[in-house]
């Protein structure tokens, strides 16, 4: 969900329908909102690292003209999010593309947008394609994610909501 490299900083599970950008934390890459909300602004407090489960749905925007080229892919493109290994010290957050390839997100570019599609990688929704951008059903994949193994993550973060 986050890497290894990003456990001491504060962090929050990612919200289906959000854009995120690939952001530089201290030592590490990773994934944060975009507009950091305004209170933190005024505080010293470092960026929110946003963790998306293994199996979640993306679309990778602003691909890079050579990360284009080494994987055969336009400009934006619908990943998986997947974690290459379970090994400590070692970067594992990746993406993989429709042809199975699979990138570090420490191989992204700073800045580089991500749209959250669906935090389960097993939608049954319809699609439909629309100014580029893949629409799911979001109710149902939610739905779905939260009945999973992410259950009691999903609750905690709910109860410190309120």
């Amino acid at each position: 969900m986050c890497d290894y490299s990003l456990a001491g900083i504060p962090n929050r599970l990612a919200v289906e329908g959000e854009q995120l950008v690939v952001h530089q934390f201290p030592g590490s890459l990773g994934l944060a909102s975009p507009c950091p909300p305004l209170a933190q602004s005024w505080s010293e407090k470092a960026s929110v690292a946003v963790c998306i489960p293994p199996g979640a749905r993306l679309l990778l925007l602003d691909i890079p003209v050579d990360v284009q080229s080494r994987f055969h892919v336009g400009a934006s493109a619908e990943v998986t999010f997947v974690q290459l290994s379970a090994n400590a010290y070692q970067y594992r957050d990746a993406v993989r593309f429709e042809d199975g390839q699979e990138i570090l997100l420490q191989k992204l570019r700073c800045g580089q947008r991500v749209d959250v599609l669906c935090l389960s990688g097993t939608d049954s929704g319809q699609e439909e394609k629309s100014v580029g951008h893949l629409k799911r059903n979001t109710a149902a994949c939610l739905r779905e994610w939260i009945a999973g193994p992410a259950r009691s993550r999903v609750q905690r973060a709910l109860a410190g909501r309120t």
